[in-house]
């Protein structure tokens, strides 16, 4: 599947990224919620591990969700720093870096129409690479922004984007709300200057601009006014006041300027 190559071309990015850092400098905390750099790494390595078990053994991928129950005297962070033997810094580092090219290559050969189990519905094996893929890519967003470095562009944000679209309804239904029609159609512009279409023409129901920027509307990683996204009709409007495209109770998008690369945050 292409969605796992994507998905090890955006952590090999924020390995190069992050093999810069001194130990020191994993203790930093983020505009994600205050969480570290660890703090998030620990988060993406241990939810690879998941997916790897989703794929690769159900029973255990079963104990884990069943670990992740029983762990209610601890909060979730703690729950993630047991699962990863409380590993921090450049050694979080290396075992993430191994085992990502290790999920990667497991995907790659698997049947994109598996069913996997996961924390909610089952869902496909393209879709889990998928949500690993953007899962990396909106986390990794806070730590460029801690850093205040400009990202690599890469097109497998046309992959998230695709994401975004597909969760048009579920941003609505999180909130118990019935989705407005018609879905307004996406005109959007990859970092390759390719351009990406999705949805029918519905006249006054448009977004366009850079795909990136969507992305990171759609995961949060930036408000909607922090962008220069064209956000044509009522309903390109609400849904980008509040989009999510990543499972979990309704969360609010960050208020403007909170999320941003760190020389420019307000």
């Amino acid at each position: 599947m292409q969605q796992a190559e994507d998905f090890r071309g955006i952590c090999d990015d924020l390995y190069e990224l992050l093999a810069e850092l001194e130990e020191a400098d994993f203790a930093r905390p983020t505009a994600f919620k205050d969480w570290t750099i660890d703090e998030i790494m620990r988060h993406l390595h241990v939810w690879n591990r998941a997916a790897q078990l989703s794929l690769t053994a159900p029973q255990e991928f079963g104990d884990f969700m069943q670990s992740l129950g029983a762990s209610r005297g601890l909060n979730f962070r703690e729950f993630e720093r047991a699962q990863a033997d409380g590993l921090t810094g450049i050694a979080l580092l290396k075992t993430w870096r191994e085992f990502y090219g290790e999920l990667a290559d497991s995907f790659a050969k698997a049947d994109p129409k598996a069913r996997l189990p996961w924390a909610g519905p089952s869902m496909s094996a393209r879709s889990s690479i998928t949500a690993r893929l953007m899962e990396t890519w909106s986390h990794a967003q806070a730590i460029y922004d801690e850093l205040d470095r400009d990202r690599p562009p890469s097109d497998a944000v046309a992959n998230i984007a695709v994401l975004g679209m597909n969760t048009y309804g579920w941003t609505f239904a999180n909130r118990g709300e019935p989705a407005p029609e018609p879905r307004p159609q996406l005109v959007l512009t990859l970092p390759s200057g390719a351009q990406q279409i999705l949805g029918e023409d519905v006249g006054d129901e448009r977004i366009e601009g850079a795909a990136e920027e969507f992305c990171q509307v759609v995961t949060q990683c930036r408000n909607i006014a922090d962008t220069s996204l064209k956000v044509i009709g009522a309903n390109a409007a609400q849904w980008m006041a509040m989009a999510q495209c990543f499972a979990g109770p309704p969360q609010d998008p960050p208020p403007p300027g909170a999320r941003a690369k760190k020389s420019a945050r307000v």
